[in-house]
């Protein structure tokens, strides 16, 4: 008796089953196409470098402000957080494709700003740019 399966001829078959590599293959399609959307990110935010030249700004820009004490102010007039969106469409006369620009504190926590920029998108804002200080390239002399 020979080790391997025989034909009719009473020769081996030396044909690869290929069922197993197939299921491996199909199993990690599966894990890359649950995977592939989580590491994708939610919220659309324009972050330019702390170094990057200036963009262009609109002639009367959007700036709503984020404070030491997590008050929201809209360009000089503070907000009350549950009267953002409305404030949002008078100010940007209802253009919600309308650039806003997002200026908060250095001591207002990750989780607070992120909150607020989560009003935002709720809001229908999807455009927000994050200002900052204009600070000196990297090895830079003082």
């Amino acid at each position: 008796m020979a080790g391997g399966i025989q034909d009719d001829d009473g020769e081996e078959i030396h044909d690869i089953n290929v069922t197993p590599f197939i299921d491996v293959m199909l199993v990690l399609l599966i894990i890359f196409m649950v995977a592939a959307p989580l590491s994708t990110v939610d919220v659309p935010v324009d972050l330019p470098g702390s170094t990057a030249a200036a963009s262009d700004r609109p002639e009367e820009p959007i700036y709503l402000t984020l404070g030491r004490d997590l008050t929201v102010t809209l360009a000089q007039t503070e907000v009350p957080r549950e009267a953002l969106a409305a404030a949002l469409d008078i100010a940007s006369k209802g253009n919600r494709e309308e650039r806003i620009y997002l200026r908060a504190d250095a001591t207002v926590a990750y989780g607070d700003l992120t909150e607020l920029m989560n009003s935002l998108r709720d809001a229908g804002y999807l455009k927000v740019a994050l200002v900052g200080m204009d600070a000196a390239p990297a090895g830079a002399a003082p």
